[in-house]
């Protein structure tokens, strides 16, 4: 009762929500661990799990921004440079002082940003509960850097861009998100546009505002997983945020227009590598209440997982193809599926380009292995579970699919949503999204005279 003035508290029963059931039955949940939720008056969510991990403890914030938000022009690539600048300091705990204590008491700390979440990873012991509570708190709040220092932390990242580049991955992605998307700001990557990066340093002004709009306490969840006194972390939880204040802007995200021709998505790498070949479809957004991110899911494993015969016959039988695999991630906003090959030699583009197109077009004709299908569930469910053996396994799990879906129990329901995807399912996805007109083509080729095959 001396917690109602901050507090409404959700305790979940975490399988509650997914199909009809019997009045007064209840359904065992597919996750391992009891949840328990509750809500600050700020309007901060804290997501606790309770884990055998003796004296061990994760501690991860997700905040419900990404590079999607990024919709004035000019100014990509923000979400990821706050990734950065959250490790800088505050008037409390100068640059340096917060990592040093942390890392004295045992902690060890991380983060990633992605197109629609940014999560803060810290793992350690949980006796020094207090300590961190405290200090993250206080970065979330508090955060406070000079202009030397932002203009450091920007040429910095403009680095970590040219690191990137000269490797095929983000060239790659920029050119596929480039054909996908006119309009939407999935067409940059987290990174942002290049010309935006190199201009980050005179946006010192706007980047305190970016941080001013997005990490706010409702914008936020706090994930505790592992040995810890619910009690004595929610007293901590309410004394340290408890006084955080802001709400998170609002933004209209421009919708992407459907695609109504093929796109083809060209780049060509003058240094030594192999070509790849990528099919990329528009598909839904992922969200709760539809089953669209779990049949995208069992999709990519039936279509070119390692059991799959398109697998099969690429790679170890006639072995045209050095990788193959699905291209799907949960999207706040609607996204791609796609199907990614490296192909070992140039030649075979066009005859491994028609045994995906033949491989989508049987899915979307009705043949559907059933008895495949129902392994490839299996698999998932089961490869979940041994995915949440840690802290930090379920902690990152829980703020990715919270960040994304924005419900506590997200994890649970596209876990159930998976189990529930029928041959049907499957085919009437393929049947009206992975068409022709709605398709963009990576063509990544290598220059001869860069000594490529």
């Amino acid at each position: 009762m001396r917690r109602a003035l901050w507090l409404v508290t959700l305790v979940l029963a975490i399988s509650a929500e997914a199909a009809p059931k019997a009045k007064g039955a209840k359904r065992e949940s597919l996750l391992p661990f009891p949840m328990q939720v509750s809500r600050l008056k700020n309007g901060l969510t804290v997501v606790r799990v309770k884990w055998d991990s003796p004296g061990l403890l994760a501690y991860y914030t997700a905040v419900r921004v990404g590079s999607r938000n990024e919709v004035e022009a000019g100014h990509t690539g923000f979400a990821h440079f706050f990734e950065h600048m959250m490790f800088r300091g505050t008037k409390r705990f100068p640059e340096g002082s917060r990592g040093n204590a942390l890392g004295k008491l045992g902690f060890v700390e991380n983060a990633f940003t992605s197109d629609d979440v940014t999560v803060y990873e810290v793992d350690g012991p949980s006796a020094a509960l207090e300590t961190l509570v405290d200090l993250e708190a206080d970065r979330f709040m508090h955060l406070e850097y000079s202009e030397p220092a932002f203009q450091t932390e920007a040429k910095a990242v403009l680095g970590e861009y040219h690191k990137n580049a000269s490797s095929p991955g983000l060239k790659i992605e920029e050119a596929v998100l480039g054909a996908a998307f006119t309009t939407h700001t999935y067409r940059h990557t987290t990174l942002g546009f290049y010309e935006d990066i190199q201009a980050m340093p005179t946006r010192y002004e706007y980047s305190k505002t970016f941080f001013q709009r997005w990490y706010t306490p409702d914008n936020c969840i706090v994930i505790v997983v592992g040995d810890f006194d619910d009690e004595k972390l929610m007293a901590l939880v309410e004394k340290h945020y408890g006084p955080w204040t802001g709400k998170a802007a609002t933004v209209t995200v421009p919708a992407e227009p459907p695609q109504t021709a093929p796109r083809t998505a060209s780049l060509t790498w003058t240094t030594p590598t192999q070509p790849r070949l990528g099919l990329y479809w528009h598909t839904p957004a992922a969200a709760p209440t539809t089953s669209d991110a779990a049949v995208m899911d069992v999709l990519g494993d039936y279509l070119a997982g390692p059991t799959s015969p398109l697998y099969k016959s690429l790679v170890l039988e006639q072995q045209l193809v050095e990788r193959l695999g699905p291209s799907a991630d949960l999207h706040r906003d609607p996204n791609l599926f796609g199907v990614d090959a490296r192909l070992k030699e140039e030649a075979h583009r066009a005859a491994v380009e028609k045994a995906i197109t033949d491989a989508v077009a049987q899915v979307a004709a009705g043949k559907v292995d059933a008895k495949r299908l129902a392994d490839i569930k299996d698999h998932a469910r089961f490869g979940l579970l041994m995915q949440l053996e840690t802290p930090a396994q379920i902690a990152v799990a829980l703020a990715w699919h919270i960040g994304i879906l924005g419900t506590p129990d997200a994890l649970e329901t596209l876990a159930r949503q998976a189990q529930a995807v029928t041959a049907k399912d499957l085919t009437a996805f393929a049947k009206k999204h992975l068409t022709a007109n709605n398709r963009s083509t990576l063509v990544f080729t290598v220059d001869a005279k860069g000594g490529g095959k």
